[in-house]
């Protein structure tokens, strides 16, 4: 999830700076611009989604600090990662704005069980930690790494089949219970049966609203299943092509234990970008963990749960399916040996194993250093 900060060190040529935080909502947003030519901090409110006024405030802030300073001063510009997503960061860089999205959880707060929660004060503190943070304070802020239009419309068929599952087994769920308040029991509609021919123990037909209501639900079923299919057969299509995102998820697919869907998911959604060590990879999926030690007081608080949350549930279905299809491998063995017997440290220590396997992966991709003792698929 977090990536290299976009603020390189200040060149000798740069005369001052303007910094920008962007509090956003979707009614208004709420701007604080800080100069090096003074000390105030100005606010200034515009419509939600107005990036052209924001570019003029910058723009005239920018003006005022070369009339005073004699330059072109440093610009950068700051908002939290949320609902907006990325497309206003683009808008800044294009316009020659070093744009910063951060991790909202990174922004140090005041302790007090009491505490001003404002969006002016939220959006002070902002510009303050961008602040500290171009001067080298790597603890002020954590900076998101935004994917590219490309990388985020990859993601996209990947999270709809999730969503269109989810629909599938609602509305089968949902035939199945209307059937069962009649005493209709394993009658699957999708296997072609009609709902005229179906009858009751005491050998009645289904009432008239029950029938309109399987009816319309057995069209949404259908719909969703023909998405379904058609969703199939693109990511076949893409994964066959010759891109060097289909060649990944191919080399990922070799390894036993590790099927198409899983592989997709794995590369757009975390495998896209560059890691430097695994500490990094355990910390992008959220599995990292993290240990109170302070004073007596020692204990583990379980992993982080930060970052990507899908493919944290994904590798963790993944190092179930590599216990069962790769035994041998030093992983499953060290697994085994550590678990033994007991039954409870099972789902425990089945996070761990994901921490592995995700960093091993990891490294099979990049280096192409096959995990000790994995087997390959034919």
């Amino acid at each position: 999830m977090f990536g290299p900060t976009a603020i390189e060190p200040a060149t000798g040529g740069e005369c001052g700076m303007v910094l920008a935080s962007i509090e956003m909502s979707r009614r208004s947003w709420l701007i604080v611009i800080w100069t090096s030519v003074t000390d105030k901090l100005s606010h200034h409110e515009l419509a939600g989604g107005d990036h052209a006024g924001l570019l003029a405030l910058i723009s005239r802030a920018r003006d005022r600090v070369v009339r005073v300073a004699g330059g072109a001063p440093r610009v950068a510009s700051c908002y939290e990662a949320g609902f907006e997503g990325f497309w206003l960061h683009r808008i800044l860089c294009g316009a020659g704005v070093e744009s910063l999205v951060i991790d909202p959880a990174s922004l140090l707060v005041n302790r007090r069980r009491r505490r001003a929660k404002t969006d002016r004060l939220d959006a002070e503190d902002m510009v303050l930690a961008l602040l500290a943070h171009i001067r080298g304070d790597r603890r002020a802020l954590r900076v998101v790494r935004a994917p590219s239009v490309e990388e985020e419309d990859a993601r996209r068929p990947g999270r709809e089949r999730a969503r269109l599952i989810k629909e599938r087994v609602a509305h089968e769920n949902r035939l199945r219970g209307l059937l069962a308040l009649h005493g209709l029991w394993g009658v699957d509609l999708g296997d072609g049966a009609q709902l005229a021919d179906l009858v009751g123990p005491r050998g009645a037909g289904l009432p008239a609203h029950l029938g309109a209501e399987l009816e319309r639900e057995l069209a949404r079923l259908t719909l969703v299943r023909g998405q379904l299919k058609e969703l199939a057969g693109a990511a076949r299509a893409a994964r066959r092509a010759e891109t060097g995102t289909a060649a990944r998820i191919r080399h990922l697919m070799q390894l036993r234990g590790i099927g198409p869907e899983t592989s997709t998911i794995l590369v757009h959604e975390f495998f896209y970008r560059d890691f430097d060590n695994r500490r990094q990879v355990a910390s992008a999926a959220g599995l990292d963990p993290t240990p109170f030690d302070s004073g007596r007081m020692r204990r583990e608080q379980g992993i982080a749960k930060s970052g990507n949350r899908r493919v944290r549930w994904v590798v963790v279905e993944v190092a179930w399916l590599w216990l069962r299809y790769q035994p041998e491998s030093a992983l499953s063995l060290w697994y085994h040996a550590r678990v033994g017997e007991n039954g409870r440290a099972r789902r425990v220590m089945i996070v761990a194993l994901a921490r592995k396997l995700l960093v091993a992966l990891w490294r099979y991709l990049e280096t192409g250093l096959v995990p000790k003792g994995a087997v390959l698929k034919r």
